[in-house]
């Protein structure tokens, strides 16, 4: 007999999705689990990853909405490059 799986829920705050996935990842990483559990597993991970990224870019664009209207500092993309230039 098949458990049922989890219904999705929202998440509560950034930092519940990513405590949710870091379980997610340990389960993972635990193995000994059945193709369907893990199969499960690993799609509730991928939703999770997405759903905190968003947030991420949300927070992102809000900061810089804000550092606009104060006029004090203008917003530039982040690279990875920046940081190998700052050494």
């Amino acid at each position: 007999m098949a458990e049922e799986p989890e219904p999705e829920k929202p998440l509560a705050s950034f930092e519940a999705g990513l405590e949710e996935l870091e379980k997610v990842v340990k389960e993972l990483e635990g193995g000994d689990l059945p193709l369907e559990r893990a199969l499960e597993l690993f799609e509730r991970g991928m939703k999770l990853s997405e759903a905190c990224r968003k947030q991420l870019e949300e927070a992102e664009t809000r900061i810089e909405i804000l550092t606009r209207r104060a006029g004090e500092i203008q917003p530039q993309p982040f690279s990875p490059q920046q940081l190998s230039k700052d050494k």
